[in-house]
């Protein structure tokens, strides 16, 4: 095999790439710390004049942060919980199981793929807006006061099952050699143990990939919550609130503070990534060629 010439062009590549990804990141960091009068000004001055941190006090004083990060930590774990539990239950009924009509099932999990998410906001609003028995409804869903957008339960209802999942899930659950369930179904394991005690420690990393995307979709999930929050303020998530930092007369000014709010809203999808990256990386390497 030939050596490869310039070995150093590829490290320059990469290390360029790194840079500009971490530069937005950067930026958003050292803006937080910026004073009002100093953002927006040309030429643009990349580093603050000093380390002032009173945007992150005002931050905390303007908003009710006990509650944003509730709210926010509740629809993230329930919605994480259910798409991980839905996601390995249907890619292993999908890739094992024989049924009549699986390929067809399969092309519509597929199917709800292409569609933007922003489609459905009408149709899940109408849906819980007359959920028969919630909110005063009658069992036809009418004569209510909202339904069950007034509850929790409007956080976190539209995104407890994702289509990729079960698409991603079904494809690492495929390489899983048939023998093995096999012998598994000959020694008296049902459907159930099978999966619980084959198929999920097999797929760990395809999970946790999975539980990583979702954590940071769900987390970051601003449409939605805010149609929520105009119902119920009590449902209001740490992105809404954020946007609520901004003065639409003057935006320039707080943009130092809206830039510290999401540097406190980013950090635990940082925690969270650096703690499970390695799996991410093994996760998204295996699946499908496991």
């Amino acid at each position: 095999m030939r050596p490869r010439r310039f070995p150093w062009f590829s490290y320059l590549l990469v290390a360029v790439g790194a840079v500009l990804m971490v530069l937005p990141f950067a930026d958003m960091v050292l803006t937080s710390f910026k004073q009002p009068g100093e953002f927006g000004k040309l030429p643009y001055q990349f580093l603050p004049n000093s380390l002032d941190t009173s945007n992150y006090t005002d931050a905390f004083k303007q908003l009710d942060m006990p509650t944003l990060f509730r709210n926010s930590t509740l629809m993230t774990v329930v919605c994480v919980f259910s798409v991980l539990l839905t996601s390995s239950m249907g890619g292993y009924a999908l890739a094992k199981l024989r049924f009549k009509g699986r390929a067809v099932l399969f092309r519509f999990v597929l199917a709800t793929m292409m569609f933007p998410p922003f489609l459905f906001l009408i149709p899940n609003f109408l849906i819980l807006s007359h959920w028969p028995g919630a909110g005063g409804n009658d069992f036809l869903g009418r004569d209510g006061y909202g339904g069950l957008m007034t509850t929790y339960a409007a956080l976190f209802m539209p995104f407890l099952v994702s289509g990729f999942g079960i698409f991603l899930m079904r494809q690492f659950i495929v390489s899983i050699p048939d023998e093995m369930l096999e012998a598994a179904r000959i020694d008296g394991a049902g459907e159930v143990r099978i999966w619980w005690n084959i198929v999920v420690p097999q797929t760990k990393p395809a999970l946790i990939t999975l539980g990583l995307l979702t954590f940071v979709n769900v987390w970051n999930e601003y449409i939605w919550t805010l149609l929520i929050s105009t119902v119920n303020p009590d449902l209001m998530t740490l992105p809404v609130g954020i946007y609520l930092l901004e003065s639409h007369l003057d935006p320039v000014r707080t943009q130092p503070l809206v830039m510290a709010g999401l540097v406190i809203s980013t950090l635990p999808v940082l925690i969270v990534f650096l703690l499970f990256q390695k799996y991410y990386i093994r996760g998204m390497m295996l699946s499908g060629m496991k």
